[in-house]
């Protein structure tokens, strides 16, 4: 059963305008399905995976993009980076737009590589594991800018009538394989995913002394999603230098396995944190690097709120990115502890967001958002806090409380 992305949209736009068009994200996504499901019909379809075709598209890269007759899908086109030169020569010789769809995992020398070679050429997209309204069938397509999606949060007064409950969302996370195949072993799979991407992604970036340290630096960035970064801490614990903690969080940053939210950095005369938090982008893949089983467990332990944050955040990401929308997104924390989760600017307002796992909000949990708001004056727009309460609507002043299956 083929679930619908909401990254189609913006394929199916990419495609009418520009030669090429890559889709990046972490191994599992779902890239190849969404481009066979998408364009299965009008492209021809290869995978560099194949040892063969691999072999021939290396040693006959000219051979190779001559073979198949009208627009071509490349399959894991970092298995054969040299192709993109060859690549950009066809498109020089023809600039038929949507003729040339790569997929791939997000690398450092990947994305290099498209960048500078087919500059102009192509458009970058990235495909990240299900969404919420993905998995509940609920895109809203039609909602494709942060104003558009924000304003519809302020005029709903009910919640869909299917969606996940937020103890299995959180534990399952969004890779296709695990949320839709309900008789799979969660652990048998992240854990073949997690040495999967040592041995694909990272063994070639480290030295092989270090590949333990970086499956504990793994787990305990997993333990503290959703808390600001110290990277003298993590060094400190693991035994390695700092220097070698920021490039192993490049290389996550890169493989779009976490997300790293910058703090607002607008002064409103208080001196303010300048560390970013870091996110993991799919809460299932956590529950698995700390030791989560089942829901009960992840509910009632001392993470569930920073997971269900960790769920709320990245679904703005993945539906912002999906539709290439230029908003940004910030938190604020000032140094006495105010803190505000998600700030969300657009050329409209920044809209304030907080996330609560319950389903009972009161005057407590609005202070920080007001204490925004007194601060930031005109430019903040409608606050919202997100929570498990199914009654949602206004609930003060500029203030509205939101189920969070709506984002």
């Amino acid at each position: 059963m083929y679930i619908r992305r909401l990254l189609e949209k913006t394929l199916k736009d990419a495609i009418k305008t520009f030669p090429a068009v890559f889709i990046g994200g972490p191994r599992q996504s779902g890239k190849t399905t969404m481009v066979k499901n998408v364009l299965g019909a009008t492209h021809n379809y290869v995978s560099l995976d194949e040892l063969d075709i691999r072999s021939f598209a290396v040693e006959d890269p000219r051979g190779f993009l001559e073979s198949p007759q009208g627009p071509l899908i490349i399959d894991e086109i970092q298995n054969a980076p040299l192709l993109l030169s060859y690549i950009k020569a066809e498109i020089d010789r023809n600039r038929k737009p949507g003729n040339w769809i790569l997929t791939g995992s997000q690398q450092w020398a990947l994305m290099k590589g498209i960048s500078e070679t087919l500059a102009g050429r192509v458009a970058v997209l990235s495909l990240h594991p299900f969404s919420l309204d993905e998995i509940n069938k609920n895109l809203q397509p039609e909602l494709s800018t942060a104003d558009a999606f924000i304003d519809n949060l302020k005029t709903r007064n009910n919640i869909f009538k299917k969606t996940a409950e937020q103890g299995n969302w959180m534990l399952e996370g969004g890779y296709p394989e695990v949320a839709l195949n309900k008789k799979i072993s969660k652990k048998l799979w992240f854990s073949s995913y997690v040495q999967t991407y040592l041995d694909r992604d990272i063994r070639g970036n480290l030295k092989n002394s270090n590949i333990g340290d970086f499956e504990k630096f793994l787990r305990l960035l997993a333990g503290r999603t959703g808390q600001l970064l110290n990277l003298s801490t993590l060094a400190k614990e693991i035994g390695i230098t700092v220097p070698t903690v920021k490039s192993w969080i490049s290389l996550l940053e890169a493989n779009s396995l976490i997300y790293l939210l910058k703090p607002y950095n607008r002064n409103f005369k208080k001196r303010l944190i300048k560390s970013p938090k870091c996110y993991f982008m799919d809460t299932g893949l956590v529950c698995y690097l700390v030791g989560l089983q089942d829901k009960d467990h992840l509910l009632n332990g001392p993470m569930a709120g920073a997971l269900f944050e960790t769920a709320c955040i990245t679904q703005f990401v993945k539906r912002f990115s999906a539709l290439v929308d230029p908003s940004s997104l910030y938190f604020w924390r000032s140094v006495d502890g105010i803190e505000v989760d998600l700030l969300i600017k657009t050329g409209k307002s920044i809209t304030p967001i907080e996330f609560k796992l319950s389903s009972t909000i009161n005057y407590q949990h609005t202070q920080p958002m007001r204490k925004w708001m007194d601060l930031a004056g005109g430019i903040s727009g409608h606050g919202f806090i997100i929570c498990t309460s199914k009654q949602v609507g206004q609930i003060s002043d500029k203030i509205f409380k939101c189920h969070y299956s709506l984002i």
